[in-house]
């Protein structure tokens, strides 16, 4: 499997506009099996819940709120190219119009 960190990348969504890639991509998401939507779900909690952890922390460690921000942004690099790698089988070949 191709990680693909930008949907540039994706061979069957090359040369469309930002709005077309995201909207192809939102009809592919769509049609994931339940195994790959509960794979997603699970990686998504994976990095959810420490951040959450690190937040309740806060009360005795002011610097476990830094450390929160951080898996936060953390959070689109780790998700982004596995769901962008999963959804891009689901995607129509382009036609030769587009």
């Amino acid at each position: 499997m191709t990680l693909y960190f930008s949907t540039r990348h994706i061979p069957a969504l090359k040369g469309l506009p930002l709005t077309e890639r995201v909207k192809r991509l939102h009809f592919a998401s769509k049609q994931l099996s339940v195994p790959e939507k509960t794979l997603l779900n699970i990686l998504k909690l994976l990095v959810i819940v420490p951040a959450f952890a690190l937040i309740l922390q806060t009360a005795t460690n002011w610097t476990s709120i830094l450390w929160a921000g951080l898996v936060f942004l953390a959070y689109p690099l780790v998700v982004k190219p596995i769901q962008y790698s999963i959804s891009a089988k689901y995607l129509p070949p382009l036609s030769e119009k587009e």
